[in-house]
């Protein structure tokens, strides 16, 4: 698996964690949800993207996204 395939199902988990999370436990968990998009939103704009930094430090191979 590459960065950019990881940070991808690293997005889609947090997201499903948080609906889900927002319809059993409490709404506010869909802050999390709203986060999550505009991460995604400005690292597509920028490339600048934590989640991709923390994956390449652990040792995942480069993608074609994220440098």
């Amino acid at each position: 698996m590459n960065i950019d395939r990881a940070v991808l199902a690293f997005a889609g988990v947090i997201v499903l964690s948080s609906a889900l999370l927002a319809h059993f436990v409490s709404p506010w968990w869909l802050l999390l949800t709203g986060f999550a998009g505009l991460n995604m939103l400005q690292s597509a704009f920028t490339g600048f993207c934590p989640a991709a930094m923390v994956m390449k430090a652990i040792g995942l191979k480069k993608g074609e996204a994220f440098r």
